[in-house]
């Protein structure tokens, strides 16, 4: 009686941990990832940039998300609207509305997927 108690209760035990492992695995891969970047994370490029690329690994929802870009002494870079691409809604652009002089930019961001998922992030690259 006892011995079928203990294996009744570690098929429990086990099968909630399962269920738990797959729960948070699901939640896990639902957050939108930053896949590429152009200019990629710490380049050095010897053309300034008009625009910046971030793709992700879901769709984005423009109404949530945000880029802001700090150059040379922390200057903020003015940035257009943000777009996403037309043929894919995973690509949001970020157009540069000032020319970029030499030196290291900092690029951070936020975005919300079109799951509602939210995740930011950053990164820095250069201009020679």
């Amino acid at each position: 009686m006892l011995i079928r108690k203990l294996c009744s209760s570690y098929r429990l035990i086990a099968a909630l941990c399962v269920l738990f492992v797959g729960l948070s695995s699901q939640q896990a891969l639902a957050h939108a990832h930053l896949k590429l970047e152009k200019p990629a994370a710490n380049a050095a490029v010897s053309s300034a940039p008009e625009a910046l690329t971030l793709g992700f690994s879901e769709g984005i929802e423009l109404n949530f998300s945000g880029v802001n870009v700090t150059g040379p002494n922390n200057s903020t870079v003015k940035t257009g609207a943000l777009a996403l691409d037309s043929n894919d809604n995973t690509q949001v652009i970020v157009p540069l509305e000032q020319s970029l002089t030499a030196g290291e930019y900092h690029v951070d961001w936020h975005v919300v997927s079109v799951d509602g998922h939210k995740t930011k992030g950053k990164y820095s690259f250069t201009v020679k």
